[in-house]
Parts: C-alpha cells; structure tokens; sequence
C-alpha cells in the first residue's frame, strides 16, 4: 500500500504509473479529494475541542465573577453533537479512502518496460535447447504410460485440476523440493514451514485481497484462506512487528500452494502444469532499502543456480508495465524450455516489493532513532509439479522412460525412471535363454 503523504507529494508520479500499467488514474483524484475532505473535517474537530476548552475557562471565570453563564452553556452543548456528526463522517470517508489506498497498485520501476505482455523484455539465454531425434510426447502421456499420474480418479474424488502423484514421481517431486531446500539452506536461508491457512487481516498485509478474491480458497464460516503461496504467511510472520534487519532475514519456506485458477479456462488444462494444489519451495527477504537491489540479485541467482543445476534450458524475462502483479515494482520471470513445445513457459518469479507489504502489513524496523517500513522481496525457487512437467520434456527417452537429471539422483537412488509398462511387454515375448525363438 502507498502511504497516502506520498500520494499528496507525488500525484502526477503515480498517476504515470498507473497509466504504465493501463489502470484508471482518476483513482488518485479520488483518493486525494477523500484525504482533503478527511483533513478538513479533522481540522473542524481540533477547532471544536480547542473551542471547547476556551468556553471551559469562560464558563469557570464566569462563575468566579459570579457572571451568567448560560451562553456559555448553551454553546459547550453542541460542540458534541458536532464532534459526534464528524466522528461518523471521518469513519466512512476513512473507510472509504482505505479501500482506495489498498488497490492502488506499487509504483512500476524506471527500469520496466511500458506496455503489454507483448513489450516483456528478454534479458538472458542459458542453456541450448535440444531437439531429439524421436518423436517428442508431453509429460501427461508420458505419465499416464508409466502409471505415475492419474488425473481421470482424481477429477472423480476432487474435480478438475487436480491429480494423484504415484511411485516414482512421488520420489521426483520429494527430490526436488529436497534439492532446493538444501540449496538455500547452504545459502544461509532459515527454512520454514508455514501454516497452510492465514486470517484475512493476514493475507491483505500481503495482496490486495479484492483484487485476488477469484484467485483463492475461502474456508466457508471462519476467519481463513489457504494459502496460495508461502510468500503470504512468511509475509505475515513479522507482521505489527519491529524487526531487526541489519542483516537481511532469508527464508526460505516449503508449502503446498492452492489457487482457483480463475480466468484459466481452456488453458493448459492437460497434465499437471496449471492446476489447483502444487507444491513450492519460496524465497523471502525482510531487508533495509538500500539492500533490496542486492538481495534482488541474490534470490534471482539462487533460482537461476537451481535451474542450471537441473541442466533445464532458460531464460530470464522482465515483465512489462501490465504483464506483472500489482505488487511488485518489478518483475523478472524465469522460463524453462519445453522441447515438445518448441517453447519457453514460466516456472518461477523475482519480484522487489519495495514497502508495500510492510507498510499493510506494519513491519518496520529502527533507523537512527526513526522507525522506517521494511523491503520484501521474494521469488520461487522452484515450484515442484511444473518443474516435473519441464524436467519431463527435456529429458525424455525414445523408450519412454525418463533420465533423472543428475543433480537428483543422491535423492532418488535411481539414475532412470524406467518405463515399467513396456518393460514388461517385452519381457513376456522375450525368449528364455538356451530356447531358440519359432
């Protein structure tokens, strides 16, 4: 959330930044004539109460004199009849104003390319893409052929987008949150585990909850959502608190994520890639101002490592003007490549906050003797089922089988995910040894 003295100080800034990201500008007029209706009402109310206090002392020298004080009476009466008519009108046009304040989006960075998703800016290649020999399949068949994934059982228990993970594929996603996990924790990241579910007060600290609403879980008759990301609830950890960041707080949380995936119809609605529950390993940072462009770096080179460490083909891409969320300042996406696809698709997200959780969320943090709100930043490290889907596509076999990439193998104890169903066909026509075939 923008502090509203800013508004008043930068109106013609933040207006550009709205008009960056294609959103209606006259929403700063609005919240601006709120906050002076606001501050003139307010001033009105200090002038009662100073007028109160003179009419006291008039109505006590009065009676010193032995003076009527009748007057002086009649005017002390309805000074709080008009204290009480402004009180109310101060609460709507502070209600009113604070729901303005809480969906004006975070100033876009100078750096930000202005536009659409069109004018997204690729910024490295890493990694070169293969293209097998063999007919290339998409990870859904792949698994369905191996017996590892079943989506028509789990549609039948929980509906559509979600799955049953079976056997091997288990062990890959657990491999693969284990390998990022371990990454961070070398980095010096506390590893966290949040809760799954957080209170309203909570998540708006977090997003504009109105502007997300479609996007998450309601527990029907209580104070709770589930969670759609970690970053939400590592968020909320510090939150009405005044920490101490002189050495950025690095966490690293491991969670499931759940999302209704609204405005999704009719995309990517095979396989595992876009769905309703997936797991995530997440980077966060609590840090001073001056260091956020450094720890910007960092979790976007943790990601990156990781990625590299997979032996996954990338790029890094910053998200134009209308193409980020509206938290963020800015956005550099990371894409893995999807040999079967012929295309990059988005597997992870780098994202410098700036003070717009803090300030919702109240987390500050001492500043020579001033209280300041801290920067948050956070970025994926890896999210577990897309990243299967990417490790499948890369490094599928001609036999059906998948290569292990070798950065995960310690965790699985296996170098192929064989494909058993096949296996087992040849096997049954495959002759016994000294017995000639007829």
């Amino acid at each position: 959330m923008l502090d509203i003295k800013f508004i008043r100080e930068n109106a013609a800034l933040i207006k550009e930044s709205q008009k960056k990201r294609g959103m209606d500008e006259n929403e700063i007029d609005r919240v601006l004539d709120l906050d002076k209706k606001w501050r003139e009402i307010k001033q009105e109310n200090d002038d009662l109460r100073a007028e109160r206090n003179k009419i006291s002392e008039k109505i006590n020298e009065a009676k010193k004199q032995g003076k009527k004080i009748d007057e002086f009476v009649a005017k002390a009466k309805q000074i709080p009849e008009r204290l009480k008519s402004n009180d109310e009108a101060l609460a709507l046009i502070e209600q009113e104003k604070t729901k303005i304040l809480e969906n004006i989006p975070n100033i876009v960075d100078k750096s930000v390319p202005v536009g659409d998703a069109t004018k997204n800016k690729v910024l490295e290649t890493i990694g070169k893409p293969t293209k097998p020999k063999f007919a290339l399949k998409g990870h859904e068949e792949i698994l369905n052929a191996l017996d590892l994934l079943d989506m028509e059982r789990a549609a039948k228990v929980a509906g559509a987008r979600f799955y049953y993970l079976k056997g091997d594929l288990v062990r890959l996603n657990l491999a693969i949150i284990h390998y990022a996990m371990e990454h961070l924790s070398k980095k010096g990241f506390t590893l966290m585990h949040p809760p799954f579910m957080i209170k309203r007060e909570s998540l708006k600290g977090a997003i504009p909850l109105t502007a997300f609403e479609e996007m998450i879980y309601k527990i029907d008759g209580e104070d709770l959502y589930l969670i759609g990301t970690a970053e939400h609830a590592l968020n909320a950890y510090h939150m009405n608190e005044v920490i101490n960041v002189d050495k950025p707080i690095r966490f690293a949380g491991f969670s499931p994520c759940f999302r209704k995936e609204a405005g999704s119809h009719g995309k990517d609605t095979k396989g595992i890639f876009r769905i309703h529950q997936f797991e995530k390993v997440e980077q966060f940072v609590f840090c001073k101002p001056e260091e956020a462009e450094k720890e910007f770096k960092l979790i976007l080179d943790n990601t990156k490592e990781l990625f590299k460490g997979l032996g996954i083909p990338f790029r890094t891409m910053l998200l134009s003007s209308q193409d980020m969320g509206r938290v963020p300042t800015k956005t550099i996406d990371v894409e893995g490549y999807y040999p079967s696809q012929g295309q990059y698709r988005e597997l992870a997200s780098c994202s410098n906050c700036t003070d717009y959780q803090s300030r919702r969320s109240n987390i500050k943090y001492d500043s020579k003797g001033e209280r300041k709100y801290v920067y948050t930043l956070n970025n994926t490290a890896i999210a577990t089922e897309r990243m299967i889907t990417c490790i499948i596509d890369n490094y599928q076999k001609a036999d059906g089988s998948i290569e292990v990439p070798k950065a995960l193998q310690k965790y699985m104890g296996i170098k192929v995910i064989k494909a058993q169903k096949v296996a087992k066909e040849e096997k049954k026509g495959k002759p016994k040894k000294g017995k000639k075939k007829k």
